[in-house]
């Protein structure tokens, strides 16, 4: 049976924009949460540092706002996803709820994390950003289309053409995005090259 991973060729959902440049995985996920086995519950703690004051008290950060508690694209500024190469940011974005990320650029080891798990990291001009930003601020339920096949976002009258690396962009359309799918569904190619290896001879799992 094939555990292919299902093709990703369209996105849509309403919007929340986190503004700032340089926005780096430490703030995305604070490291004192990467203490688990799993990543189950991570998105419980997404933005934590900022969300809440040191006596626990509730920022007017959007992640705090119950309007935009089902939006599904993330809309960001330069660099974001900087610093650290923590899996952990994605997965906590992920976990929350976002299907897909917006912004003007994004750090190289971020955006491949982020395709590995399904959700594009896609690129547009500054101008585009800043009008798309504007848009879900003054109105939450606004809705986001990230179409992967017309290299296009989308929002009303609004069409931006997006930048998004190539090879990221046709693992997502063929389905081929998850790494350890595609081990398995090729399992028996594996291990007709792994017989044949003399320093793997006598090897079992």
């Amino acid at each position: 049976m094939s555990t292919r991973s299902p093709a990703v060729t369209w996105i849509a959902g309403s919007g929340i924009a986190v503004r700032g440049n340089d926005i780096d995985t430490d703030r995305i996920i604070p490291a004192r949460y990467m203490k688990v086995v799993t990543f189950d519950g991570l998105g419980e703690y997404v933005f934590r540092d900022v969300r809440y004051t040191e006596s626990g008290e509730t920022t007017h950060h959007p992640f705090n706002d119950p309007g935009y508690r089902n939006a599904r694209i993330l809309l960001v500024n330069n660099n974001f996803g900087c610093g650290s190469s923590r899996e952990h940011a994605p997965q906590a974005l992920m976990r929350w709820g976002i299907k897909a990320i917006v912004g003007e650029s994004f750090a190289e080891i971020f955006a491949g994390n982020c395709n590995a798990l399904g959700v594009p990291a896609v690129t547009l001009e500054e101008q585009a950003i800043e009008s798309l930003m504007r848009r879900v601020e003054s109105d939450p339920s606004a809705e986001i289309e990230v179409d992967l096949e017309a290299r296009e976002v989308r929002c009303g009258e609004e069409r931006h053409p997006m930048g998004f690396v190539e090879t990221y962009r046709q693992s997502l359309l063929s389905g081929s995005w998850d790494s350890t799918a595609l081990l398995l569904d090729n399992r028996e190619a594996i291990e007709e090259t792994t017989s044949r290896l003399p320093y793997m001879s006598g090897f079992s799992a």
